[in-house]
């Protein structure tokens, strides 16, 4: 049996890989409500699924468990102070930036917004899986990604 494996060390082991960057979205009676996250993946293409994993100490997740719907949006290289106004660095320009799409506050102008509805939550450590079956795209071509990597942004290099 091996040493336990510490959070920090593994956080910083995952932190070198690549991810794109997203804010997720979502609306309850108090209003529309978005977070940055980079904790998304793609899970079935038939249903069409997709997961985030959410800390379970997060304001989103009483929210999410709330409305039972969200939306992905995948954010452009040019979006990196979207991904910081929701991450916590409130920019008052941004106030506006929600718009409405299939009954869900996206991100306007997101490359690509995915709206879902929950079809299982998997509690999983600290952290809940929301599982969601994908009943809109809305997506735009060529346009790049935002990346996070070894905690900061990045863009994708020349080809």
């Amino acid at each position: 049996m091996s040493d336990a494996i510490n959070g920090i060390a593994l956080r910083n082991a995952c932190g070198r890989f690549a991810t794109g960057v997203t804010v997720i979205t979502t609306s309850d009676g108090d209003g529309s409500h978005g977070m940055t996250a980079n904790a998304f993946m793609s899970i079935s293409l038939d249903p069409p699924l997709i997961a985030i994993s959410l800390d379970n100490r997060s304001k989103m997740l009483a929210k999410l468990k709330a409305s039972r719907q969200y939306a992905v949006n995948i954010l452009g290289e040019n979006m990196e102070h979207i991904a910081l106004h929701f991450a916590g660095r409130h920019n008052s320009e941004l106030d506006n930036i929600l718009v409405s799409k299939n009954d869900l506050p996206v991100v306007a102008n997101a490359p690509v917004q995915l709206i879902a509805d929950v079809v299982n939550e998997v509690a999983a450590g600290d952290h809940t899986l929301f599982i969601g079956q994908v009943r809109a795209i809305h997506s735009t071509e060529n346009v790049a990604p935002l990346l996070f990597h070894s905690g900061r942004f990045n863009r994708l290099g020349a080809a």
